[in-house]
């Protein structure tokens, strides 16, 4: 009996214990299923409808931030900018502003300097961010990217200034040479010296402001709006007319060979202002009896087929320090003999400008007392015409939709993205 009562306690104690741990268990399973986790937290916290369309086309790029500084949504040229690594934001100044948003509730801005992702370089990413709330949980991060506004505004600054200064010159000039005339008005000898210097002050005044057209002319036009299969040949007899007189004045022979059956694709005015200043340059730079040659070719290129068009003279050279600003506005190597030839310094920034505006580039060879080769390369017509289309096709391309964090996560949650893959805002993704 005793035996048998103690195995019924025994029985009894075991069933209490088992059913204590069952309704334990059971209520850590329902406390586990209630508890919210990250993936559960980015899946409650959807967009509001309609907001993932409108921010889809927006320039800025947009970040999404849930009540735990969680991303939700991204832009892909957030990533491009490093301001979202490993589902966070990175910026410690932003996501501030973030939480001071979240917790009352007022739209935040702010101007930072951003190390530039993937360069060892000592330049910054310039950027404007604007926090705002995005319903009663998320919290909308806007940024923009200031950089590129920034050094447009730099070169603007400098741009006035050169041309405030260089303009200055010829205006006074004529200043002094009208008073020079008035003070010599019972000399003829003397009038007629002084009103000759004002013809040739008047005369690089026009050929400055003329110039400065031309810049601001080529900077803001589209060349590619008024294309068309151009003639290279065309475009040397054209640089060829355009200097002949000054050519013959100085006794120097303009030889030009291998243009023939040679196109290129863009706008036939600024290609031909471009060789143009080229080849009046190295008329200009080269002593009395000697050659200008202008030649061109077809050249091989991974891209498509280049026209390469090379304008060789027996000038004066130029030294290596010279040749890594001789494309810089008003740069000229030697000022003196400038005003003697009449020089702007507007001349090769104008055949740089037109080079990058038709997919080429200009390149120059000197060594002093030897002479120079300035080489403009474009692409050819069939080539360019096709890239100029798809560059026109896709102009209007809408910005990156946003994505999830782990769209740009692989299995291990490292990022997939780096910054050797080009994306630009804006940017369609799949």
């Amino acid at each position: 009996m005793d035996v048998n009562a103690a195995v019924a306690a025994a029985a009894a104690i075991a069933g209490v214990c088992t059913g204590v741990i069952a309704v334990l268990a059971f209520r850590w399973s329902e406390r586990e299923q209630a508890r919210p986790t990250r993936t559960s937290l980015h899946s409650e916290a959807v967009l509001p409808p309609g907001v993932d369309t409108v921010l889809s086309v927006l320039r800025s790029s947009a970040v999404v931030l849930d009540e735990s500084d969680a991303v939700v949504k991204a832009s892909s040229a957030a990533y491009a900018l490093g301001l979202v690594r490993g589902g966070q934001l990175a910026v410690e100044p932003m996501l501030l502003m973030a939480r001071d948003t979240r917790r009352d509730g007022e739209i935040r801005q702010i101007e930072l300097d951003l190390p530039r992702r993937g360069s060892s370089r000592g330049d910054a990413l310039a950027v404007s961010a604007r926090v705002a709330p995005l319903g009663s949980r998320l919290v909308l991060l806007l940024v923009e990217d200031l950089t590129e506004a920034r050094r447009i505004e730099a070169v603007r600054r400098d741009f006035v200034a050169n041309v405030s200064h260089e303009l200055k010159t010829p205006v006074g000039a004529l200043s002094l040479l009208s008073e020079a005339v008035s003070d010599a008005a019972e000399d003829p000898e003397a009038v007629t010296r002084f009103a000759g210097r004002m013809q040739i002050e008047a005369t690089r005044l026009t050929s400055l402001v003329q110039e400065l057209i031309d810049l601001s002319r080529v900077q803001n036009d589209d060349p590619l709006e008024d294309s068309e299969p151009i003639s290279v040949a065309g475009l040397v007899d054209e640089a060829v007319d355009r200097c002949r007189q000054t050519a013959g004045s100085k006794q120097i022979t303009l030889a030009a060979g291998g243009v023939a059956d040679l196109h290129v694709w863009g706008n036939r005015g600024q290609l031909a202002a471009a060789l143009g200043n080229l080849v009046e340059n190295a008329v200009n730079y080269s002593p009395p009896r000697t050659r200008v040659g202008i030649a061109g070719r077809r050249i091989a290129a991974p891209g498509g087929d280049l026209i390469e068009i090379a304008v060789t003279d027996q000038g004066i050279g130029i030294s290596s320090v010279d040749r890594e600003r001789i494309f810089e506005r008003f740069y000229r190597v030697d000022p003196a003999r400038s005003r003697a030839t009449g020089g702007t310094g507007l001349g090769l920034a104008i055949v740089k400008h037109v080079a990058a505006s038709h997919g080429g580039e200009v390149t120059v060879w000197s060594a002093e007392g030897q002479g120079s080769t300035f080489t403009l390369r474009l692409p050819e017509a069939g080539s360019a015409r096709e890239k100029a289309e798809a560059h026109r096709r896709g102009r209007n391309r809408l910005s990156g939709a946003l994505q999830d964090p782990a769209d740009f996560e692989d299995e291990d949650g490292e990022e997939t993205f780096t910054s050797d893959r080009h994306l630009s805002a804006p940017e369609v993704l799949p």
